[in-house]
């Protein structure tokens, strides 16, 4: 499937974090980010085959003749193709990291702020779609769960809004009991930082892949950890240890960018080798990039099914 992006001017304020941050209703900040976006697209990514008709397209090579509309050939001597919404009723669950270490923030909002805009997204856009949303939320434990229901969007959202960051953070154990509380192949959106060994999420992973669950894995980063760019001595604090470390930002930009970008590959080479979609945002970064990618994989998994 070919997938086209035609931004409009109105709705790109909307999806910048700057922007976002001054929103300080969480249910209307997740209209105005999917509603601007669907907006912006050339046609519906979430379609298939169904009883509702959505709207023409050209048709393209390798498109199913099968669906070709010959009365608007025979009107237009033009090549269309009818397109219809699909009814998937999919379970669509958003977990996220509520870690210390995701409250931290060199750009507009912190990471956790990043993660709230778009689970609270993610949510909408599952409501749009007549899915089953839901929600859990982990530090070193799984501290909130919301199971799969379509009547679920205003309870996600509220939680969302309330959700403060505490605790260390290490998906493996929440992931693990993750698995007993979905009873249904799921999509199942995993959003943190993944300031841990990307080993050890390994088993759990393999857990929710064998319970037929579809994966995606979205790192969220400040674009200070990614780059490191500091200017003088200063002082670096773990903010889930306290642990405080004096450095010199010049002498060790070079090996910090290389040690995350290993870091950062190694999570990936492990999704990848797993079937699962894999992709690291900055905090800085508009969100419909985090959107785009996520229906994209959705587009994907549908074809699949």
């Amino acid at each position: 499937m070919s997938l086209g992006l035609q931004r409009e001017q109105p709705a790109l304020r909307f999806v910048d974090p700057a922007v976002l941050a001054r929103i300080d209703n969480l249910d209307l900040l997740a209209r105005r980010v999917v509603d601007g976006f669907i907006s912006g697209l050339h046609r519906t990514l979430h379609l298939g085959v169904s009883t509702d008709f959505a709207e023409h397209r050209a048709y393209a090579p390798g498109d199913d003749v099968r669906r070709l509309d010959w009365r608007v050939y025979a009107r237009t001597d033009r090549l269309y193709i009818k397109t219809f919404e699909a009814e998937t009723n999919a379970d669509v669950v958003s977990v996220i990291d509520v870690s210390r270490s995701m409250d931290f923030a060199s750009a507009a909002v912190t990471k956790l702020e990043y993660a709230k805009f778009l689970a609270a997204s993610l949510t909408h856009l599952g409501a749009r779609q007549r899915d089953r949303v839901a929600l859990a939320t982990f530090d070193g434990e799984l501290r909130e769960w919301i199971p799969p229901a379509a009547r679920h969007r205003d309870t996600i959202l509220r939680a969302l809004d309330r959700i403060p960051a505490a605790g260390g953070g290490d998906a493996a154990a929440p992931l693990t009991r993750l698995v007993d509380l979905l009873n249904r192949r799921s999509i199942v959106t995993l959003i943190s930082d993944f300031y841990s060994d990307p080993q050890r999420l390994t088993d759990s992973l393999n857990v929710l892949g064998a319970a037929g669950h579809d994966l995606v894995v979205m790192q969220i980063l400040d674009p200070l950890e990614l780059d490191l760019e500091l200017r003088g001595d200063d002082v670096l604090e773990d903010l889930e240890t306290g642990e405080r470390l004096a450095v010199d930002p010049r002498a060790m930009r070079m090996e910090y960018r290389q040690l995350i970008r290993e870091h950062t590959r190694a999570l990936e080479k492990i999704c990848t080798e797993r079937r699962i979609d894999y992709a690291c945002f900055n905090t800085a970064m508009p969100l419909d990039h985090a959107l785009f990618r996520y229906l994209s994989t959705r587009a994907r998994l549908a074809r699949r099914r």
